[in-house]
């Protein structure tokens, strides 16, 4: 991910460039920075506050299930990772190597872990015993690695942050109303927290996680109308419990295979943001997972009162649960404004020596630019009414986008003329062989994205092959 250009001047206007805005953006918010290793970057401090209020939220839902977080080491022997065939076969294009420990070669090579199903079930192999010992609810914190031949800031980039779920249940039921529950969560805090809607579905088997018996995912619509992979959760039946021996007695003392699940996010969420909500000034950041919610810009700041009372109305809304700071630098308000609105701060107030003597402020929204005048005394509970509000709105907004760029097909023609010309999803029936599905990609570089849950009857017969249908899938192209 090293690059020559490392400041932007300007940030370049989404609909001449949509790769190249995003970029602008998250430099100019410094939200990154490029790294001398190539296809890493570094994340700054800007960028690693969104992440841990996409962790603290994250976290506490998933403790609220009943999940305990453990870590595992980040190297998995060789022989450890080829005990699950279909497991290794999918990650190892994309595998890094370590074969010298020192200057001495290595007995065994090992893996940069790129997830870690092998480690936890080399663990479970050992940990569990009994039907006492279940369920095993566990999470980790933690960076993977994958060789990636291409990359792009938090989207996809050799090593980026995640959380991995990894759970064992006594039966297959136990472990699918996991696997579902935990894909619900990811959608509810997308929804909630990010502003950002999804659509809920199982993959196609061609699309599914390496060794899960089924993946479901949630896939969110960018910007520019192309599908971002947001979340998944595998549903991974005794598949890995037999090729690692992790049984339990049962309560006739019999032996048994566990069932077990993996569901993961990661830090393309920070990307997923920017292209959902981001505009031509830079950012827009939904208030449940911005740093900073408010930011306070003093008008005149060397008049009497003006600092004072700036930091007065930051105590009130800091007192009031909001995440707020005053601008007290010397650069000028204009300077500030166009730096609060590219950092995508959801409200700036503005306060100056004719708004103290008026007994007001101005709040300003950064998704609309609309401005409110607040007496000062009522700004804590308005700006924490409007926060609830610009949250609300933004999803709205976001899913009115989803909605007006998704389209549907009832022909094979219809399909490849939407796709060649209306950026989104498309909805068209598939028949349920993998043939159609590739040829649908050969054809107009589409992907299947899912089979929602919400299925809808739009044809009886697949328009690829002219075979019955078996499912409606939601198509696109993809991050």
């Amino acid at each position: 991910m090293a690059k020559d250009k490392k400041l932007v001047e300007a940030i370049t206007s989404m609909d001449v460039d949509f790769a190249q805005w995003y970029t602008d953006v998250v430099i100019k918010a410094e939200l990154i920075d490029y790294s001398s290793v190539k296809g890493c970057m570094v994340i700054k401090p800007a960028g690693y506050a969104i992440w841990e209020n996409i962790q603290k939220e994250l976290d506490a839902r998933f403790k609220a299930t009943g999940v305990e977080n453990v870590y595992m080491p980040m190297f998995i022997p060789e022989s450890l990772l080829q005990k699950e065939k279909d497991h290794v076969e999918g990650f190892a294009p994309e595998v890094a190597w370590v074969t010298h420990g020192g200057l001495e070669p290595l007995q065994e090579r090992m893996c940069v872990r790129p997830t870690s199903e092998t480690l936890f079930c080399d663990f479970y192999a050992k940990e569990i015993e009994s039907h006492r010992d279940l369920p095993k609810l566990y999470n980790q914190w933690c960076s993977v690695v994958r060789w990636e031949k291409t990359t792009r800031p938090f989207l996809r980039s050799r090593e980026f942050l995640w959380q991995e779920g990894h759970t064992a249940h006594a039966t297959a039921e136990e472990a699918e109303e996991r696997t579902e529950q935990m894909l619900n969560l990811y959608a509810d805090f997308c929804e909630n927290v990010l502003a950002m809607p999804v659509v809920r579905g199982r993959k196609t088997d061609k699309e599914k996680f390496a060794g899960a018996e089924a993946t479901y995912t949630i896939e969110a619509l960018m910007h520019d109308g192309k599908a971002l992979q947001s979340g998944t959760s595998h549903n991974f039946g005794d598949g890995f419990a037999k090729a690692f021996g992790i049984q339990y007695s049962d309560k006739n003392n019999k032996l048994q295979y566990v069932h077990q699940t993996s569901w993961g996010m990661t830090t393309r969420l920070i990307g997923a943001i920017i292209m959902v909500h981001g505009d031509d000034s830079g950012l827009v950041l939904p208030p449940r997972v911005a740093p900073t919610q408010v930011m306070i810009i003093p008008i005149q700041q060397k008049k009497e009162g003006v600092l004072e009372t700036a930091e007065n109305l930051r105590q009130a809304m800091a007192e009031a649960g909001i995440r707020v700071k005053v601008d007290a630098t010397d650069k000028s308000p204009g300077w500030k404004f166009n730096e609060q609105e590219m950092r995508g701060i959801p409200i700036r107030v503005e306060v100056g020596p004719k708004d103290i003597a008026n007994g007001q402020a101005v709040l300003v929204r950064r998704d609309t630019r609309e401005k409110i005048v607040v007496a000062l005394a009522d700004i804590a509970a308005e700006a924490a009414k409007l926060l609830d509000t610009i949250q609300v709105e933004m999803l709205e907004r976001a899913r009115a986008h989803r909605d007006e760029h998704t389209y549907t097909a009832h022909t094979y023609e219809e399909f490849k003329e939407l796709a060649d010309t209306k950026p989104g999803f498309i909805k068209m029936m598939w028949c349920g062989d993998e043939a159609c599905e590739i040829k649908v990609k050969e054809d107009t570089t589409c992907t299947s994205r899912c089979m929602p849950f919400a299925q809808e009857e739009i044809g009886e017969v697949c328009p690829v092959c002219g075979k019955p249908a078996k499912a409606m899938v939601y198509w696109g192209k993809a991050y």
